[in-house]
This record gives C-alpha cells, sequence and structure tokens, in this order.
C-alpha cells in the first residue's frame, strides 16, 4: 500500500505573507492617496499617459516604442475607471504593490526573518525611482513584478531540488518571462544576463532539464507574437532605439556618472541595504548566481549608455539579501542583540524621515509655486537640475509634462467647433508629437482622431484626410506652411507657465492645398512616407 508524505506548511511562509500583504497594502494606498491628492490641487496627466491610452484603443500584438502589455493596462483602466486620473493609475500602483510583495517573499526564499523581510520592504517602499515609476500609467511599474517572479521561481526551485514537483516552477518563470518581454523588451537583457550568470555558477545544473526546456519554449511562445509583429513592421523598434541613440535622446554617462546616478536613484539613504545585499550575494556561494545577474546587467546598461533609470528593476533582490545582512548583523553583536527590538526601529525611522525629506522630489505633492520654493530653501533644486531638465522651465519634466494639455485641446476644440459644419467634415488635426495627439484624442470631444507622425501614430496613417483642411499645431511658421496650403491663418497658441518650453506653439489653420512643382495638388496621403518620425 502506498504511502503519501505530507510535509508540514511552514509556518514561516505564513508570517512572510501576512507581513508582505502588509506592506503592499501600505504602498498602494499610498499612491492611491498620492494620486487623489494630485489631481486636487492641479496636476493632470502625465504626457506618455496620453499616448498608452491611444494605444489601448488600438490593440495590437507590438508597438513602435514600446511592447502591448502597457496598451492592454490603459485599455483595462479607462473601461474601468473612466477618466479618473488614480483610477487610470492604479494598475501602476498595484504593480508597485507587487513589488513590496516579491521583495519580502525573495527575503523569505533567501533566508530572512521577519526583521529582513521588513527592513527590505521598506527599503524598496522608500525607493524614490520606485516612488516616481509607480505614480503614472507606464510599463516601468511593471517591471521588478516580472523579473522578481523569475527569480523567485528559480529560487524556490533550488531550495527544493529534491521536490520532483519543483520542477514545474520552470513553468512559473517561462510564463512571467515572456509576459515580461511583452511589457518591455528590455528585459531580454536581463534575460541574458540571468543565463550567463547561471552557466557561470554550480547553479548551472538547473538548466539542463526537461522543464528547463519547456519553460523557455513557454517563455518564447509567449513572446513570439510580438517578433512576429516587428517583422511584419519592418523592425519598427530596432529603428526607433538606433533613431535614438543618433539623436542622443539619452544622456550618454561617464561609467562614474552612472553609478552615482543608481545611488541617487534608489536613495542615498537606502544604498546601505541594497550595497550590502550585493555583497552577500556575491560572497555566498549558493547565492552568486543572483549577485552576478545584477554585476552583468548593470554593465551591459552601463556600456550601451541605456537610461540610468533602465537598472531599477533588479534591485528588489539586492534589497531582499540586504535585508538578511543587516540582520545577521544585528544578531552578531552582543551590544545589539541585547537591544535588538530598538535598534530596527531606530534604523528605520533615519529611512522614513530622509525618505519624507526628498518625497517631493518623486511625487508632486505640491503646487508648483510651493515646490519651487521648498526645493529651493532645502538646496533639493541642485538635485533637479541637470543638462536634461534645463530646458522643462521652471519644474522638471517629470513635472512640466503634467501641464498644459486641457488648455491646448480647449484652444483647438474652439477653432474646430468655428468652422462650418461641411468644413469640419474634411477637417483634420495635425500634431508634432504623440502627446499632443493623445491629449486630443482623449479629451477631446467630438474632435476628429489626431494624426502625428511620431511612433506608433505614423502606423496609424493619415485617417483618409487629404490636406484640404488642417488643424497644424507644429513649430513652424506660416511662410513654411504657405508652401503646401492656399491660406494659413494663426488662430492660437499653446503652452502654460509651468508646461515643457517645446509644447509652446502655434496654432493654424490651414486650408487648399496648392500645387507641386509638376503640377499636382499637395496630398497628405503622399507626403505621409516624409513625416515617419521614430524617435
Amino acid at each position: 500500500m502506498a504511502t503519501t508524505v505530507v510535509r508540514p506548511a511552514d509556518p514561516t511562509l505564513h508570517a512572510a505573507l501576512r507581513l508582505a500583504l502588509l506592506f503592499a497594502a501600505i504602498k498602494l494606498v499610498l499612491h492611491v492617496a498620492a494620486n487623489l491628492w494630485e489631481a486636487h490641487i492641479g496636476y493632470g496627466y502625465f504626457r506618455d499617459e496620453f499616448y498608452y491610452i491611444a494605444c489601448g484603443r488600438h490593440l495590437d500584438f507590438g508597438y513602435v516604442d514600446h511592447g502591448p502589455i502597457v496598451a492592454l493596462q490603459a485599455r483595462a483602466s479607462e473601461l474601468l475607471f473612466g477618466r479618473s486620473l488614480a483610477g487610470l493609475r492604479f494598475l501602476s500602483a498595484l504593480a508597485g504593490a507587487a513589488r513590496i510583495f516579491l521583495t519580502g517573499i525573495l527575503a523569505w526564499a533567501l533566508g530572512g526573518r521577519r526583521p529582513a523581510q521588513g527592513l527590505a520592504m521598506l527599503g524598496v517602499l522608500l525607493v524614490p525611482q520606485y516612488l516616481g515609476t509607480d505614480s503614472f500609467l507606464s510599463m516601468n511599474s511593471c517591471e521588478s513584478m516580472f523579473w522578481m517572479t523569475c527569480l523567485l521561481a528559480l529560487i524556490l526551485l533550488l531550495k527544493n531540488e529534491a521536490d520532483a514537483n519543483s520542477q514545474k516552477l520552470w513553468l512559473l518563470f517561462g510564463i512571467s518571462g515572456g509576459i515580461g518581454v511583452l511589457n518591455k523588451p528590455s528585459m531580454t537583457f536581463f534575460l541574458i544576463a540571468l543565463l550567463i550568470a547561471l552557466i557561470l555558477t554550480p547553479q548551472r545544473r538547473i538548466l539542463f532539464t526537461k522543464w528547463a526546456a519547456i519553460g523557455t519554449a513557454v517563455l518564447i511562445l509567449i513572446a513570439l507574437p510580438n517578433l512576429l509583429w516587428q517583422i511584419h513592421n519592418h523592425w519598427p523598434t530596432l529603428e526607433f532605439l538606433r533613431n535614438g541613440q543618433l539623436g542622443n535622446k539619452s544622456i550618454k554617462l561617464s561609467p562614474i556618472a552612472f553609478t552615482l546616478k543608481q545611488i541617487l536613484n534608489m536613495g542615498p539613504l537606502l544604498a546601505f541595504i541594497w550595497v550590502a545585499g550585493l555583497v552577500r550575494l556575491l560572497r555566498r556561494k549558493e547565492d552568486r548566481w543572483l549577485g552576478i545577474t545584477f554585476v552583468l546587467f548593470f554593465a551591459i546598461m552601463m556600456l550601451e549608455h541605456a537610461k540610468d533609470y533602465y537598472v531599477s528593476p533588479v534591485y528588489p533582490i539586492l534589497f531582499a539579501a540586504g535585508g538578511i545582512a543587516w540582520e545577521a548583523q544585528f544578531a552578531a553583536r552582543k551590544w545589539v542583540r541585547q537591544d535588538r527590538a530598538i535598534a530596527f526601529p531606530i534604523y528605520a525611522t533615519i529611512l522614513v524621515l530622509g525618505a519624507i525629506f526628498i518625497l517631493p522630489l518623486a511625487l508632486p505633492l505640491m503646487p508648483p509655486a510651493q515646490w519651487l520654493a521648498y526645493t529651493h530653501a532645502t538646496g533639493l533644486d541642485h538635485i533637479t537640475t541637470n543638462s536634461e531638465t534645463n530646458s522643462s522651465g521652471p519644474l522638471p519634466q517629470f513635472f512640466a509634462d503634467r501641464f498644459g494639455w486641457q488648455e491646448e485641446v480647449d484652444q483647438i476644440q474652439r477653432v474646430y467647433d468655428s468652422l462650418p459644419p461641411e468644413q469640419q467634415k474634411i477637417t483634420g488635426i495635425v500634431a508634432e508629437n504623440y502627446g499632443e495627439a493623445g491629449a486630443v484624442d482623449f479629451l477631446g470631444h467630438n474632435l476628429p482622431p489626431a494624426l502625428s507622425g511620431q511612433n506608433n501614430y505614423f502606423l496609424w496613417g493619415p485617417h483618409g484626410y487629404n490636406g484640404d483642411s488642417m488643424i497644424v499645431v507644429e513649430h513652424t511658421t506660416r511662410e513654411h506652411l504657405l508652401n503646401f496650403c492656399d491660406h494659413v491663418e494663426v488662430v492660437g497658441h499653446t503652452g502654460t507657465t509651468y508646461s515643457m518650453p517645446f509644447e509652446h506653439k502655434t496654432i493654424f489653420l490651414c486650408t487648399g492645398r496648392k500645387l507641386d512643382a509638376d503640377g499636382h495638388r499637395f496630398s497628405l496621403l503622399e507626403q505621409w512616407p516624409s513625416k515617419k518620425d521614430f524617435f
């Protein structure tokens, strides 16, 4: 008669789950409350949110500059919450809460007890980069959720190698990895770093199993539709990335500057946790593959001159290990052991007070005038000023891109509504970038679909408009437009005090199409290929 062995439930897991859920709930409540407050004090939608909403209304397996997951996220948010600012950002806040939760479970899986789990999650909760990333609709908020799930699957697999059923965790790895690649293609570099790290360490043994092959196949199968979309559309994302490099879209930082930027993004006081975590991972033979993964990925991003925040999704594993490192240090010192009950709270209090001090840099919790006064009085304005934000006027771009959209759309609406009904039927709206086009599509009332040559708006085409009557919002002159149109009238101007300087533009009403040198009338459809701007 066969005997079934029932393994007792791990009580430490139950405690870890409860603690992780508590910290995750704090994170979720924080962002929901912050988004409600931001709307109350006058901050609006972020530029990219309009674009993601537009992509959500054009669901596809791929997009020029991002994966399909954020479009699904935008569509779901709009269907569930309509125009609510906090509702639109709820799924990003939920993804941030998932990052906190996974950090706590990773700390438990690596052998940490409640103090280690709590310190790790507190650290991730207070990271400035994460606070900013999770405060608006973005694909970046979901990255850690997929990356850390992959690591957790492998950690648990290694922890329970004797159990044959643990091999099925490769399915979790494949599902999370595949969706993660659909979320943001940069996860591919993380997976490459992870593979190399495993090959370089004794943990390579888990790669050569049937379930590893199945998990990898699942990952590829999930990501395959996006690959096929790229092929069908002639690799637009590669063109987008190449244009970004040629146009110096990202600031190319030196290795030292790139590293210092990591410390700033993660929070200077919090470096004591994640640096200790990296050291612990590299020193412990059984965990070295995790440390090597981070080092390799960090090096790849630095050498590729990637944006500094591209490294941020991988830090939770360092915080998890860092919590354990601090727990071990506190437990090893007799003078601390006697007062261990107060040692952790004291350090946690220091972290919280430091985070409160710089919180206004991560979340727009103050009206602009008050924010400017605060950063100037505290000296934080030096942190917010760099070569990228010097052009953003009074506010850094992360805040400035939340102003001016409704005012701009209202002016376009006024011009369109003033046209005779017959002219309205043939009038298109041409915007210079996807932020303006997305704002028209989301904030306008019965306006025609906006046209733009930037990124996916180019693929959506001119919607049948031939150029007989166009409302044009561009950085151009009336004289230039008269080369293509019979009549050009200045009908308005865009831009507000706090919006980005490049959003201060002129609104033109252009009617009639001139003949070109060959005697043909200028056609918007024929001109459309020249409008392509993958940048």
